[in-house]
């Protein structure tokens, strides 16, 4: 099925501000409260919302085999599940909607005003229920970064890291959207000379630069995805932010792995954007060395260009941009994720959500974490208004953003944001 909402030569009749992340070849989709308090599933262009289920109601889906309330629900699952032939047919019509020169919508002045918001109007909500989170850890540069600092930097990556997608099972209840404050959590940290462990509010909390894919229903229980037929299951991306508080990890992660330092909170753009709007910006990702095992080989061009960048803003400061960085530097691509996800029969379902991993690039200012970036605080970094930060600190705010740009074309994800809040004792 042909990919026109994709055109780069669509413009809409929309007033679009120049550069915005959501041009009318974007059309990613989310879920949002409406001033009439009513939570709808809907997309965005430019600095307008729009209710796809009124939109729906309204006849302009017609011809197309959509149930009746598709977009009234609080979530994307369902709508995820009916798979990649209905998400191209609504994502191909809505663009035809709001071409340029496609006046039906547009000189209807009452269906304008219960389809179209302005931002300042709506409250975005999480777009999908996540019904199970699998964090990655396929940045090869963040793998020897951490390898060399907690391990001999001669052996920094284990034997294993080069051969699978290493992963781990998250936390989905604490999964929140761009905007929700989080508290410093407290828990345990490594014992003192005394062999007493420390107990409080983290002192290394850190961000992570992650993105995020979500997954559509793809295999029963026992039944694997193959690698040829992987991005068939995947529905689009956010940007994510893993929060981790260092010093508690330190401490809890041998021998299973991290639980209270990174459970406690993880933000997520709340655009989900296509894996087709992402098309053009298709790359070629790291050359794999060992070559991978036969059921992880696939074709190139499986990364995507996608530039990521972090800022911190102290409490009525200005933000600092602390890091520059790539989705395309990503090791093990998300077809070889989701492939090794299931290779043993582990059966996704439509709303689950894959994070990469922190991203970090080959220099110092890509580095995809404060634990990278200050060398677990060796180096701190200095803010605009003169203040330094070794990790984060209360009441600073956490700016994720992520876009692509290629020949005059821009699709981005927004904001990905949250702010610091002192823990509760």
């Amino acid at each position: 099925m042909p990919l026109t909402a994709n055109d780069p030569s669509r413009k809409t009749w929309l007033d679009t501000p120049p550069n915005t992340d959501f041009p009318i070849q974007n059309i990613p989709f989310g879920v949002f409260l409406t001033r009439d308090d009513i939570i709808t599933i809907g997309t965005r262009i430019g600095d307008y919302a729009i209710d796809l289920g009124a939109l729906h109601q309204l006849g302009y889906f017609s011809g197309i085999e959509l149930t009746d309330d598709i977009f009234l629900q609080d979530s994307l699952n369902d709508f995820i599940a009916d798979g990649r032939k209905t998400w191209r047919l609504v994502r191909n019509r809505i663009s035809d909607i709001f071409l340029e020169g496609n006046n039906e919508l547009k000189d209807n002045t009452a269906h304008c005003n219960d389809i179209l918001f302005t931002l300042d109007e709506i409250e975005m909500q999480l777009p999908v229920d996540v019904g199970d989170y699998t964090d990655f850890y396929a940045s090869k540069e963040h793998a020897t970064n951490v390898g060399s600092l907690f391990r001999d930097p001669e052996n920094a990556l284990l034997p294993n890291w080069l051969r699978i997608p290493i992963g781990y099972h998250g936390r989905s209840s604490s999964i929140i959207t761009s905007g929700t404050p989080i508290r410093r959590p407290v828990g345990q940290t490594k014992p003192g000379d005394d062999g007493v462990p420390g107990f409080g509010p983290s002192k290394l909390l850190d961000f992570e630069l992650e993105m995020a894919f979500i997954t559509t229903d793809s295999n029963d229980l026992g039944k694997r995805v193959s690698i040829s037929e992987a991005e068939d299951y995947i529905f689009g991306l956010v940007q994510f932010n893993d929060w981790s508080a260092r010093d508690i990890q330190a401490w809890e992660y041998v021998p299973l792995g991290p639980f209270l330092g990174k459970n406690f909170a993880s933000t997520i753009s709340p655009w989900i954007v296509t894996l087709d709007a992402l098309e053009p910006f298709r790359t070629e990702g790291p050359v794999q060395d060992p070559a991978p095992l036969p059921y992880l080989q696939h074709g190139k061009n499986k990364n995507f260009d996608i530039e990521l960048q972090v800022a911190i803003q102290p409490e009525g400061g200005e933000e600092t941009v602390v890091a520059n960085s790539n989705f395309k530097y990503m090791y093990w691509s998300m077809a070889q994720q989701l492939t090794h996800h299931t290779v043993n029969g582990c059966n996704v379902r439509s709303g689950d959500m894959m994070g990469s991993g922190t991203i970090s690039g080959p220099t110092k200012d890509s580095y995809g974490s404060m634990l990278e970036l200050t060398w677990r605080g060796q180096d701190p970094i200095t803010l605009k208004d003169g203040s330094q930060r070794k990790f984060i600190n209360d009441n600073d705010t956490v700016i994720m953003r992520a876009y692509c740009e290629k020949d005059g074309l821009r699709i981005g994800f927004g904001e990905c944001s949250g702010k610091v809040l002192p823990a509760l004792l």
